[in-house]
């Protein structure tokens, strides 16, 4: 039987083997924002700059100097500079995408100032960084029990200790400006290392902790998103969504992130539209706007301004020769022509029947009612052939 120590030797000396598949190299929280190198085929130039990425705990990640030319590939478990002393992390991207992401960043790989990455890392590295990480857990119920002790209004969400035990990053959420100065001097005595604060807001939280979205796939601030771009109801209306709050918002509480991607080509669909406001005037009465189609370019009107009831589908070029006939104060007598949009068949038309209600109800003959007549029959014939 192998003790507990050659169980750990063992798996240490096979981390950077395995190149970080390793159950510890790659739990849940060190596996976000994953990058596929499409560019890892392409060989490596003496005028490729040594950088690389290093992915830490959750979504935090940071470009480092390969300054000793170490032969690095993704999954490696390397020692980097920190401040103070080093951090462990694992290497998640190198070669020419490493330089596209630095520009996408706009970070110059030139003029920009990298910390350095020290070496793979060792098994004494790897062990201290496996006793900082079971240290989190622990540490960050410590620490709201402090500030709530303190009466201070901000929630710790994570805690990141740094690979040699030395720091931890305290992650909290606060909706306004918070006094931790005491706060930090009870942890630093507490904990006996040294206190970074780091205040992140609830869709930075949300990419920490993941899940999965409304849509059934992996969170975007988990999967992908780096950059938060602030999410308004505007995006909603240009899209002619419901501004409906459960249906709008995300695990975190704020407007969907998805909710901007497709907005840039609603805004270009809706250039040549006509404004929504103007009345249309006809000689049955007054036509008012209800709601738009952007991509099939009908607009739908009807002669009540509180009512949906009678719609009229309009196309928008339509609607622009109605008002350029009511600006010179003449009125239609139709809406809608007969070489409009009424019969060019947009809508929805079930040739097979598949989404029909009731096509369930139909009882299906089984085979046994029909043996059933098949054995009566014979019986009768033979019952026929004995009384001649």
């Amino acid at each position: 039987m192998e003790s507990k120590e050659e169980k750990h030797s063992a798996q240490h000396t096979s981390y950077n083997q395995h190149q970080g598949s390793c159950a510890f190299c790659r739990p849940e929280h060190y596996n976000k924002l994953p990058v596929r190198n499409w560019l890892k085929d392409i060989p490596a130039t003496p005028l490729t700059p040594q950088l690389v990425e290093v992915r830490f705990k959750n979504t935090r990640k940071d470009f480092f100097h390969n300054i000793n030319r170490l032969n690095l590939v993704e999954g490696d478990v390397v020692a980097v500079e920190a401040s103070p002393g080093h951090d462990i992390g694992i290497v998640s991207l190198t070669g020419e995408l490493v330089t596209k992401k630095l520009h996408q960043q706009n970070i110059s790989p030139e003029e920009g100032e990298f910390k350095k990455i020290y070496r793979k890392a060792k098994d004494t590295d790897i062990e201290k960084w496996r006793q900082a990480v079971e240290l989190e857990h622990q540490t960050m119920i410590k620490a709201r029990k402090i500030a709530r002790d303190l009466n201070l209004d901000m929630k710790i969400g994570d805690v990141e200790y740094q690979g040699d035990k030395t720091k931890a990053i305290f992650y909290y959420i606060a909706e306004e400006r918070v006094d931790f100065r005491e706060l930090i001097k009870i942890l630093a005595d507490e904990f006996k290392i040294r206190i970074e604060m780091r205040q992140i807001g609830t869709r930075q939280e949300s990419g920490r902790i993941g899940g999965i979205g409304s849509c059934g796939r992996e969170l975007c601030c988990s999967k992908w998103i780096t950059n938060f771009i602030s999410v308004t109801t505007n995006a909603a209306r240009h899209q002619e969504l419901s501004l409906n709050p459960q249906k709008l918002a995300g695990q975190c509480g704020k407007l969907k992130c998805c909710l901007n991607f497709e907005l840039d080509s609603y805004l270009d669909a809706k250039k040549d539209f006509p404004d929504t406001s103007v009345k249309l005037e006809t000689t049955k009465g007054t036509a008012y706007h209800q709601k738009t189609d952007i991509f099939k370019q009908i607009l739908w009107y009807s002669f009540s301004p509180d009512s949906s009831e009678n719609l009229t589908p309009v196309s928008v070029e339509r609607v622009k020769q109605i008002i350029e006939i009511n600006r010179q104060g003449e009125k239609v007598e139709h809406l809608a022509q007969s070489s409009d949009i009424t019969g060019q068949g947009y809508d929805f038309e079930n040739d097979v029947g598949q989404d029909r209600l009731d096509r369930f109800d139909q009882k299906k003959k089984t085979r046994k009612s029909g043996n059933k007549k098949r054995r009566y029959n014979k019986k009768k014939r033979k019952g026929n052939g004995k009384k001649q």
